[in-house]
């Protein structure tokens, strides 16, 4: 059997799927975070960072639900359209909020090779790490997640989609 182009195995996700999911995944994250009274575990978060571009919706629907007011981006590129690439960070947050980590949830869409969480869980290694999806050889990376799918599967995003898949009007990925 001849190998399967990514769309060929497609998990197409709604604006409505994908804002169900992050809703249970802030439910799931729900006094996980360190900020307890007088230093009691089992409260919230200091801050969220969103790995972008993919993890700014649900970490924006997470913040919401969790009442995180103090949210950040992280710029981390590891595919060229539909193709894994090198990793690089091309965006940091704030050095001074961000510390160790410790207290900070980092949000992204989904963990598939596990490198990009690898490569920030390294920079951040007391962080709390939450996708909504999850593929097997990424979920050694991720701490908190909703749902996961097979590793040949290629999902496909709203912020992708229209009828059909459309190229970024400047641009691409």
């Amino acid at each position: 059997m001849p190998d399967r182009l990514p769309h060929e195995k497609g998990f197409h996700i709604s604006w409505d799927q994908i804002h169900r999911d992050s809703r249970a995944l802030a439910w799931r994250l729900d006094g996980l975070g360190p900020e307890g009274e007088a230093g009691e575990k089992g409260g919230g978060w200091r801050a969220i960072v969103a790995i972008t571009r993919g993890g700014m919706a649900p970490a924006m629907i997470v913040a919401r639900e969790l009442d995180i007011r103090t949210v950040d981006t992280i710029s981390v590129k590891s595919y060229d359209h539909q193709e894994q690439s090198e990793t690089k960070v091309l965006k940091m947050p704030d050095a001074e909020m961000m510390g160790d980590g410790t207290g900070i949830l980092i949000v992204d869409d989904l963990v598939d090779s596990g490198r990009t969480l690898e490569v920030v869980r390294e920079m951040y290694p007391k962080a709390h790490f939450a996708t909504v999806y999850a593929k097997p050889k990424g979920r050694p990376q991720v701490d908190t997640f909703i749902t996961e799918v097979s590793q040949d599967t290629w999902i496909f995003f709203p912020w992708d989609m229209a009828l059909q898949y459309v190229e970024p009007y400047r641009g691409k990925d």
